[in-house]
């Protein structure tokens, strides 16, 4: 019987991941296809697959294009699928973890994406970084979790478990959404390359009316670090120049630079403490995100009316402040 969902994984050299992580996947993903789009590899990675596992569907693009293009091609290539599970090539997946989502996705016609529960692969009781158990953006633009503020990640004792819920944004580690809804926004924005892309679609998806949600019935589990690690400058630059794309485009004009102006002050604070820690390049990936943003915001125009930030109350809140003068590093 012809499937409606498609587990849709990117891969770019990444040889050694789909050795331990796919087989998992196409074995415990009833109810959808397995698909990897390949980013133009040279690591044997295509043949790999194509001997080993000749039941999961191939795409191959001629280059690597990024995180974001790679999923768009996709994802416009996958005409015959009205759901789409972008997932990361590091996930450990678990025993019907499609079911609750599609379940979900099919009975609220009004949610364009959702998330499971995401799990730590290295220590599978706490969360993971990269989305956990749902995100939200604080009253300062910057993201978090409900399991993970900045670094600091919670154990997992069932505290988020229960209902289905409204979040702000839902991870692209495992992010299953409404092939229309997707393509409706233009899906991820090319520009950003990777990281924070998810969260600017999420974003751009709820100014059209959807909602964004996370079913925590579904668990998953995330090595994270795969494409860059934590500390990497580009990863840095990358972090902090989306942001600022992001702040700009998705909230009100006046508005947005109101608050990239604080933002600005902020990574100036975030710049320093780089600086006692003697992490010179990461320094240098601040500046130039700056620099970057500055140079090329402008291409952002027709800036939507309605501050989103305001839908949800976990937007009220600093997490800076929070964390770093309060001492809460738990959700």
């Amino acid at each position: 019987m012809a499937q409606d969902t498609a587990v849709v994984i990117l891969n770019w050299n990444g040889k050694h991941l789909m050795t331990e992580f796919l087989p998992s996947v196409a074995t415990l993903s009833q109810g959808a296809d397995v698909v990897v789009a390949d980013n133009g590899s040279t690591d044997g990675s295509v043949e790999w697959l194509c001997e080993n596992y000749p039941q999961v569907k191939l795409l191959t693009f001629d280059k690597n294009h990024g995180f974001a293009g790679g999923y768009n091609l996709a994802i416009e290539t996958l005409l015959e699928y009205k759901y789409i599970i972008l997932l990361n090539s590091d996930v450990e997946v678990t025993e019907g973890w499609v079911a609750p989502l599609k379940e979900y996705m099919q009975n609220n016609s009004d949610v364009a994406a959702c998330q499971p529960k995401l799990k730590s692969y290295t220590d599978k009781e706490m969360f993971e970084y990269a989305g956990a158990a749902g995100g939200f953006i604080d009253k300062y633009g910057y993201p978090f979790c409900r399991g993970r503020i900045f670094n600091t990640t919670e154990r997992d004792s069932g505290q988020y478990d229960g209902e289905s819920k409204d979040i702000f944004w839902a991870t692209g580690a495992a992010l299953m959404v409404e092939r229309e809804s997707y393509l409706a926004v233009g899906g991820l924005d090319t520009d950003f390359f990777a990281h924070m892309e998810e969260i600017d679609l999420c974003w751009r998806m709820q100014l059209k009316g959807k909602r964004i949600s996370v079913v925590p019935q579904s668990t998953i589990y995330h090595l994270g670090g795969g494409t860059l690690a934590a500390g990497n400058p580009r990863k840095t630059y990358l972090n902090f120049r989306n942001n600022l794309f992001m702040l700009y485009k998705n909230l009100p004009l006046k508005e947005g630079k109101r608050l990239i102006f604080k933002r600005k002050l902020l990574d100036g604070i975030a710049a320093c403490m780089f600086l006692v820690k003697l992490s010179f390049g990461e320094v240098k990936s601040v500046w130039r995100a700056h620099r970057d943003f500055e140079r090329n915001k402008h291409r952002y125009k027709n800036q939507p009316s309605e501050n989103l930030l305001n839908k949800f109350r976990e937007g009220d809140r600093s997490i800076v402040f929070d964390y770093y003068l309060k001492g809460k590093h738990h959700f």
